[in-house]
């Protein structure tokens, strides 16, 4: 088993400039993300969440004034909604991160 050389002090350094010029090339490519873009991506969230959990308490309603059982449908696809929303909202940040 080889053991390890300890490091010099400059590699570290090294490796903190290095690793913070990458990251102000990055924010230059990526160009100036103003407030109203950080409001659209908050708006894009909140309506991925918002819409699916809507449709889920209407369509559960629904049900459940034409169908009456011990179980709530509206719970159920509000939970659903919910979830689904969530998902959707994680695929927008996602491909948002992906595309900068």
């Amino acid at each position: 088993m080889k053991s390890k050389k300890p490091r010099e002090p400059w590699e570290d350094f090294e490796e903190q400039v290095s690793a913070k010029s990458k990251r102000k090339l990055k924010a230059r490519r990526q160009g100036n993300h103003t407030v109203w873009f950080g409001l659209g991506m908050f708006g894009i969230v909140g309506w991925s969440i918002a819409v699916p959990t809507l449709l889920g308490i209407a369509l559960g309603v629904w049900i459940d004034s034409k169908f009456p059982s011990k179980y709530s449908w509206t719970l159920m696809l509000l939970f659903i909604g919910v979830v689904f929303g969530c998902i959707n909202a994680w695929y927008w940040i996602e491909r948002e991160s992906r595309d900068d």
